[in-house]
């Protein structure tokens, strides 16, 4: 051990280096030379290049995947394709502002959902719409920017869509938000109580429609989405008091999302406040309930500091380890009593109930690395590489064993794992 150390000491005087920036080179080059890196970013690119729908099993064009996946997309495919996909979503915009889950084509339409978007602006194309989610209208709004962001195409926030822009239609989408979903006594969004970010709720068969069962409730997904959205706007509208309004709207969600949903003592975020009867079972605390997916989120969306970060992600990594789950891609912990949810989520670990999801993990990989934490970052993705290369694919989530399941080419998984490869090594370069 100690000619180990002499070792390193001689060469950092010899290479003017110290003690600090050492195992940062040591990492960088690990990272840099980590070929499975390089087979999973390569598979994932080739599967972002084969359009925009979910993935296989999906012939939808989702907005919330869009958002996961449109960054490297970018790279990959056409933008001149993308930016005509984006504009299909305000195309289907519906009357009262609000924005579609998803469209697909015409004769793709097979699945007998009584609930049809629809509009004179696009006839090709019929939306449909799971409504206990309140993110879709966020969803394409970080979509939007990142697209200006990364191809400079400023026009199409002019594109003409019915007679209003796409800028002013994001602007009614921010007001269907504040019309529709929008607690006063709490200063934030709501939408149906369902497992972190997922679009499943209790109480029904009729799991992804608000009715008369749905309990709403606000929870920190939909607030972070909400002020990702907001941080966007307001840096592509070049109306200085239309930015004041977003900027204001935006530090009075993230304001009322601190106040109200984060629990300083536990470190963690309650997972929701019901804004009528609570829908837990008697003996079950959800109180102890962590969300990976939108702890996830709100870091991207600004609401914790390095302190509270670094907590959140042992506190995931602790929950892996109490689980048995593969990675930090976990959904939740601990998972909903068996039952509380109808059909096969009923049971624990299934789906969105605690399964293992690399399309929210990954995000958490680059949130991880965005705030200094590259070290975590790439011990906490290696076993996200493990499962694409292992079952050559990317599953929309796994079992608490691995087992693969849902969408083998989910495009969320693909775009999201890039990404965080891709900021990995960024971070590398200018560390080796």
């Amino acid at each position: 051990m100690r000619n180990s150390i002499l070792i390193v000491m001689m060469i950092c005087f010899g290479m003017s280096c110290s003690w600090n920036n050492y195992p940062k080179k040591v990492l960088a080059n690990q990272i840099l030379n980590d070929s499975s890196l390089t087979i999973v970013d390569t598979m994932a690119r080739n599967i972002l290049k084969k359009g925009f729908n979910a993935g296989s099993g999906y012939s939808q064009v989702w907005a919330r995947d869009l958002n996961t996946f449109v960054e490297i997309a970018l790279e990959t495919a056409n933008p001149k394709d993308i930016r005509g996909a984006i504009l299909v979503f305000f195309a289907l915009q519906q009357p009262n502002h609000e924005i579609i889950d998803g469209y697909v084509l015409n004769k793709d339409f097979n699945w007998g959902d009584p609930n049809q978007y629809r509009s004179a602006l696009d006839t090709a194309h019929v939306g449909f719409k799971n409504t206990v989610e309140t993110d879709q209208e966020t969803s394409l709004m970080q979509t939007v920017g990142k697209y200006v962001r990364i191809t400079g195409d400023i026009t199409i926030l002019s594109e003409n869509v019915g007679g209003k822009t796409v800028l002013d239609r994001m602007a009614m989408m921010v007001d269907y938000l504040m019309k529709e979903r929008y607690s006063n006594k709490y200063g934030l969004l709501w939408g149906a109580m369902t497992a972190d970010w997922g679009d499943v709720q209790p109480n029904t068969d009729n799991v992804v429609d608000i009715d008369s069962t749905t309990t709403p409730a606000i929870d920190v997904y939909d607030n972070a989405m909400f002020i990702i959205a907001l941080d966007y706007l307001a840096k592509m509208t070049k109306d200085a008091s239309q930015a004041e309004k977003w900027n204001t709207l935006r530090t009075t969600i993230t304001e009322n999302t601190r106040k109200y949903l984060w629990d300083k003592q536990k470190q963690k975020f309650i997972p929701h406040i019901y804004l009528d009867k609570s829908p837990i079972p008697a003996g079950f605390d959800e109180s102890k309930v962590f969300y990976h997916g939108g702890t996830a989120i709100a870091i991207e969306a600004g609401l914790l500091s390095k302190t509270e970060i670094e907590a959140s992600n042992r506190q995931m990594v602790e929950n892996v380890r109490l689980s048995g789950a593969p990675s930090i891609g976990l959904t939740l912990y601990p998972v909903y009593p068996d039952g509380f949810f109808h059909g096969g989520m009923g049971k624990p670990y299934i789906y969105q109930n605690g399964g293992d999801w690399t399309w929210f993990g990954a995000r958490m990989i680059q949130q991880l690395n965005a705030n200094g934490f590259e070290k975590e970052a790439y011990d906490e993705i290696r076993p996200m590489i493990g499962l694409v290369i292992k079952n050559r694919g990317f599953y929309e989530w796994y079992y608490v064993d691995g087992k693969p399941n849902g969408s083998a080419q989910f495009k969320g998984s693909a775009g999201a794992l890039a990404k965080a490869i891709q900021m990995l090594r960024v971070w590398a370069e200018k560390n080796k």
